[in-house]
């Protein structure tokens, strides 16, 4: 099982997202993150990424919760999910990212993972959360969501 993270900086009721490039999900919006490297921590992993994608480093970021995705092709993944109010830097597009602003009202749920539907308006509003989902390809089969606070 791979270990990653995602964060979602929300600045005035506008989330930073992220058109990914290549890699897992590529072509659909999420937020920035990616694996853990040998040694590191969820939080510097979630700093790391946003800074590799975008240019730009995550300033006071809040564990929102975590999910963990299984495919039946055999590969697991388990998601530490972050928020931030505040950044320093000017989001940039890189090799790996395209940076998109959007309202929190309107987010482009369409071209996103299915399971973000379910736990984003969670993290947005403040609460923990704990997601266990299945997927054939980009195709969401079950899943499980707790608010744990």
């Amino acid at each position: 099982m791979d270990t990653a993270t995602l964060v979602f900086i929300v600045v005035e009721g506008r989330a930073l997202l992220i058109r990914k490039k290549r890699g897992l999900g590529a072509g659909k919006i999420n937020g920035p993150g990616g694996r853990l490297e040998s040694g590191e921590t969820p939080v510097q992993c979630a700093i790391r990424e946003v800074e590799e994608e975008l240019l730009i480093t995550p300033q006071g970021l809040r564990k929102g919760g975590e999910s963990r995705f299984q495919f039946v092709d055999g590969y697991s993944i388990h998601v530490h999910v972050f928020q931030a109010a505040r950044y320093s830097g000017e989001p940039t597009e890189t090799d790996e990212a395209i940076p998109l602003w959007f309202d929190l009202e309107n987010l482009p749920y369409e071209e996103m993972w299915e399971d973000d539907e379910l736990w984003l308006p969670l993290l947005f509003a403040g609460s923990a959360f704990d997601g266990r989902f299945i997927f054939e390809g980009d195709r969401m089969l079950d899943h499980r969501l707790e608010v744990t606070a």
